[in-house]
């Protein structure tokens, strides 16, 4: 597909340090860092816990269930997010002697959220306090029935709010009215995070007990894939600091050794593209219990071993994403044929495993580039869907104004700007199929429907070295809404092979003089050989490092290839 290729501006005032590396600098004025102080990642930055003003109420609740010995269950969720945000709230309160367990809904039972059924599930375990992470702010009924039974309900989330705010004790959520925290791209361990640093503030421990906890803030927070603001990169490059120095769960260690990289040099990228889907396999075809598990414990031997089965798990995710993504695009092909692609894609197949419809759906809009909603059978003739928008069309608002024009046509609903889950009634999948696109229709002139690629522009052939693929690797936590450079420029292919089963790997020139040959790899673009001749291409690639039987050379990730 014919793609945009748009090179940043730069509008930034610069007066970032003189000795800035040319490239570096023109990069990070692209992303509006202009000053010395933004590139301060130390936790001395972070926005203060008391700006977070729903805090005080919460530790109070905290606080008061503690010092009556309270029984307390964390109510947490499916992905890495809720793992890592479970994680963290079971071992710092089990460091101040609470009587604390945990209950992770079974999405293949009960959903998302604090259902009424997973609160009467909860009850069983009799706790006075119920503590919600990356869950609850849409859980009216499950809040209602807590209270109903006697339960007090504290709610940790960064979910988008809905009309109606539940009836819980405290909320702690920086998107909902009232707040003006100054992030409101906190992931849902972030929030926690937040908390547990409140409350230790409260009962004056030290503050090594809460920076422990860091390691799983970086890894929750780069997986959930928020916006990478400063706040943000300074929990995300503290925790990776205590990965690289060993200081941090051994699950996480055992995960990068099941990945093969080396967690003395990890980067973002590995917790979201190594790590991350390890842990998130469990949430997807079994139960994330599994990935807490990996979390809490200190014995490196346990952590080894629920490591290689939560690799185990992940293979086999991979093997039934492969076949629902083959499917999912020949109903893309069939749909070609007839006419012009919808403006949102809804495509469904009875036998979608429910577990990696999300994976589905951001694959296929990113082959498409247009907004992708993928279903899967639940129960009681019910469907459960994983949307992925593109720039321009605010999926969670979408649904939500389809909510309100046709009123029962969904069952539930909730996420982000690019992002979100929902379910509906089968017999209604044809009518929200139609009022879907007709919403999408309405935000068409917003949308970018052609993918565009944004560059950092050209890299002069003398900068395709080893140093600075360095230097852009271990600057900066690079991720969401602060995307990793990437350059483009003419190349001329002189060799094209394919290896693996879908991928090209090249050796290219920059330009037409005597540059030296740059070894690139383009995954998944196979189809593209039959194409490439020893003729002038456009490339959009990032520069990394590859790491081969221990020897560092630059390699080009290419992205996008376009004739001249």
């Amino acid at each position: 597909m014919s793609r945009e290729i748009r090179r940043r501006k730069i509008t930034a005032e610069d007066r970032l340090p003189p000795d800035l590396a040319p490239v570096l600098r023109r990069i990070l004025l692209a992303r509006g860092v202009e000053t010395a102080e933004q590139l301060d990642h130390r936790l001395s930055g972070l926005i203060a816990v008391g700006q977070l003003s729903s805090l005080p109420a919460a530790v109070d609740l905290l606080q008061r269930h503690l010092e009556a010995h309270s029984r307390i269950v964390i109510i947490g969720d499916f992905d890495a997010d809720g793992a890592t945000s479970t994680a963290l709230m079971l071992r710092m309160l089990r460091q101040l002697g609470a009587d604390v367990g945990y209950l992770v809904p079974n999405r293949f039972e009960f959903g998302y959220g604090l259902t009424p059924a997973i609160v009467d599930l909860a009850y069983s375990d009799g706790p006075d306090l119920l503590i919600t992470v990356d869950n609850g702010i849409s859980s009216i009924d499950g809040v209602d029935r807590a209270n109903s039974l006697g339960m007090e309900v504290l709610i940790t989330d960064h979910h988008l709010p809905g009309a109606d705010m539940p009836r819980a004790a405290a909320i702690v959520n920086p998107n909902i009215p009232g707040q003006s925290f100054p992030s409101k791209a906190l992931a849902g361990v972030g929030v926690a995070f937040y908390l547990v640093a409140a409350l230790a503030r409260r009962l004056g421990i030290e503050g090594t007990s809460v920076t422990r906890l860091l390691d799983l803030v970086a890894l929750g927070t780069v997986a959930d894939v928020v916006p990478l603001d400063r706040n943000n990169r300074i929990l995300v490059a503290e925790g990776l600091r205590r990965i690289r120095a060993g200081r941090c769960a051994p699950g996480i260690i055992a995960l990068m050794n099941e990945a093969e990289r080396d967690w003395r040099r990890t980067i973002a990228t590995d917790l979201g593209f190594a790590v991350a889907p390890r842990l998130n396999a469990a949430g997807r075809l079994d139960d994330m219990s599994l990935g807490i598990e990996c979390l809490l414990t200190d014995d490196p031997a346990t952590a080894a071993a629920i490591a290689a089965e939560l690799s185990a798990l992940n293979l086999q995710r991979k093997e039934i994403e492969g076949q629902m993504q083959t499917e999912a695009m020949r109903v893309v092909d069939n749909l070609r044929l007839d006419s012009e692609l919808p403006s949102c894609l809804c495509l469904y197949d009875e036998s979608w495993h429910q577990g990696v419809v999300g994976l589905v759906a951001s694959r296929v809009k990113e082959q498409t580039n247009r907004p992708v909603i993928a279903f899967a059978r639940g129960d009681s003739n019910m469907l459960k869907g994983s949307a992925r928008s593109v720039p321009g069309l605010h999926i969670r608002d979408a649904l939500d104004n389809v909510a309100a024009r046709h009123r029962g046509l969904l069952e539930k609903f909730g996420g982000h700007a690019m992002a979100a889950g929902l379910s509906l009634h089968e017999s209604k999948f044809r009518e929200f199929c139609a009022a879907i696109r007709h919403e999408a229709n309405e935000w068409m002139a917003q949308m970018d429907l052609r993918g565009t690629l944004l560059t950092d522009g050209e890299l002069a052939p003398e900068e395709h070295t080893l140093e600075t693929a360095q230097l852009l690797r271990e600057c900066l936590p690079w991720g969401q809404q602060f995307p990793a450079p990437l350059f483009d420029g003419e190349f001329v292919i002189e060799e094209a092979g394919i290896v693996g089963a879908r991928h090209l790997r090249l050796k290219v020139r920059p330009g037409f003089g005597a540059s030296p040959l740059l070894n690139g790899i383009a995954f998944n673009q196979a189809d593209a050989l039959s194409d490439l001749g020893r003729c002038p291409v456009r490339l959009v690639y990032r520069l990394e490092v590859n790491e081969f039987r221990g020897r560092c050379m630059p390699q080009l990730v290419i992205e996008h290839i376009a004739p001249v």
